[in-house]
């Protein structure tokens, strides 16, 4: 397998058939994308400078808040670019890049989730050491540990794509590079490309959400245990909102492996408009999710607009 030396470039595509519409529809996705950057930016903003947010619970909202902004910066440029100014061509390398943090972020997310599971299986379940047991040094490793569980399980697959020759169609179907979209076009043998990602999800994705559950069972039986019923819900009150960014998430996850699996008679647009869903909707409706439900949040963000004024 000798590396591909070829210069050519791969062509995005936007929505089919729908070409002269692009104008219009990149108003949606920007309104959606300059919410995204305001939104996680404030959540991002506010845990660095209110000292009552040095907190396990906000440090790890801060690394959900960041890699929901990793990955709408790293998708949205092209898919504006597309829409906007109609260019399409992407070099090798840079959809390779694409490909890799599109991915790599993907994985970081359900770490993150399954890392706030355990912030509140601690709280909950261990209240009296919980101080001692999520240290910052701890909360820093496990942050770096999800990051580096992300980064080296998705390297396999994209270092591969280097080597394939690529001797079909150049055109992918999004304005963004994905792994199963590229080798699509390579001609040569995929099977590992195609099988390596299946053991991810099952390894990781699936292995985390399967923790998850099994966590809040356990959260559930000691909240059960409370007498008081005042402290029995301001327990579940404190765990709502991490419930509500999981579902997000991996209703999105089912919903696109849905559409892919079963869907292969739907109109492309439909599997079109699942991607934009999958990579924008759990960004925009976490910040959300946390300023409604959490007031340290919106008591911060209230500060902060006060102060402007």
């Amino acid at each position: 397998m000798w590396l591909n030396t070829t210069v050519s470039s791969f062509l995005l595509t936007g929505f089919p058939g729908m070409e002269k519409a692009h104008h219009w529809i990149s108003i949606p996705l920007l309104v959606v994308y300059i919410s995204i950057l305001l939104g996680n930016g404030t959540l991002l903003f506010l845990i660095r400078d209110d000292h009552n947010l040095h907190e396990p619970m906000y440090y790890f909202l801060a690394m959900l808040a960041s890699t929901d902004l990793g990955v709408t910066l790293v998708t949205m440029p092209t898919v504006l670019s597309v829409l906007w100014l109609n260019h399409r061509e992407i070099g090798h390398g840079a959809c390779f890049s694409q490909a890799y943090f599109i991915h790599t972020l993907s994985i970081v997310e359900s770490g993150v989730l399954l890392a706030m599971a355990y912030d509140r299986f601690i709280a909950i379940c261990n209240p009296l050491r919980y101080t001692s047991i999520l240290t910052n040094t701890k909360v820093m490793k496990i942050g770096m540990g999800v990051l580096t569980r992300a980064g080296l399980s998705i390297m396999p697959i994209i270092i591969r794509l280097y080597w394939f020759p690529y001797c079909r169609s150049h055109v992918l179907s999004h304005a963004f590079c994905l792994h199963q979209d590229i080798i699509k076009l390579a001609c040569a043998d995929i099977t590992f490309n195609r099988l390596y990602p299946i053991v991810v999800v099952f390894a990781m994705v699936l292995l985390d959400f399967f923790i998850i559950s099994f966590s809040y069972i356990l959260i559930l039986k000691t909240v059960m245990g409370i007498v008081s019923g005042e402290e029995r819900a301001k327990a579940l009150n404190t765990c709502v909102s991490h419930i509500c960014c999981i579902l997000v998430f991996y209703v999105t996850v089912v919903g696109l492996t849905f559409i892919h699996r079963f869907g292969k008679h739907a109109p492309h647009v439909v599997h079109i408009t699942m991607s934009y869903i999958y990579f924008l909707f759990p960004p925009f409706m976490n910040p959300v999710i946390y300023s409604i439900k959490t007031k340290q949040i919106q008591s911060g963000i209230i500060h902060l607009f006060s102060a402007s004024y």
